[in-house]
């Protein structure tokens, strides 16, 4: 029972952590995110199976036009080595918006697309529309944790007619 109590208590107290009184209007976001296998990610990813190497890099950046609402851009980079010797590559873009609800909660609004070798099924690259929601855990006054889930939703029918649902964790950094 003490230990169910201690456990609630440091919920609770990660919940309540000292949140920003507002990020500021001319404040810059630099953040990285993990990802997954998704064409189109901006995140970090690594996957080694079976002699199939596939990985993702990339970055997001932002401003803040007012305060706690940043315009974002990303740019990511896709590879992927299967076993064959054959290397197939791909670039991410992503534009979007973020904004964070009682300091503490963001939201995210963006379009994400792809171009390349890997990208392209059919002659057609994938476009996504993502939602997202998390929570900010302010570990300094200028970093933040962010953990949340993302949903893609396909805007280009002929390379998928599939949403993608993500669990993510960011890591940002405002000046």
């Amino acid at each position: 029972m003490k230990k169910t109590i201690l456990v609630l208590v440091l919920i609770l107290g990660l919940f309540s952590a000292n949140a920003q009184d507002g990020i500021e209007k001319g404040t810059f976001l630099v953040e990285a995110n993990t990802g997954n296998e998704m064409i189109g990610s901006t995140g970090f990813y690594f996957s080694s199976i079976d002699g199939n190497t596939s990985y993702n890099l990339g970055l997001d950046g932002g401003y803040f036009v007012m305060e706690n609402l940043a315009l974002k851009a990303g740019l990511g980079f896709r590879g992927f080595n299967p076993d064959l010797g054959e290397s197939v590559s791909a670039f991410a873009y992503r534009l979007g918006a973020k904004y964070y609800i009682a300091n503490q909660f963001p939201v995210t609004i963006d379009l994400t697309g792809a171009s390349g070798d890997a990208a392209e099924r059919n002659g057609e690259a994938p476009l996504w529309l993502g939602l997202g929601g998390g929570y900010a855990w302010f570990i300094t006054e200028r970093i933040s944790i962010e953990p949340g889930l993302r949903y893609n939703v396909s805007l280009n029918e002929d390379f998928s007619d599939e949403g993608i649902f993500q669990f993510n964790i960011g890591f940002a950094l405002y000046f």
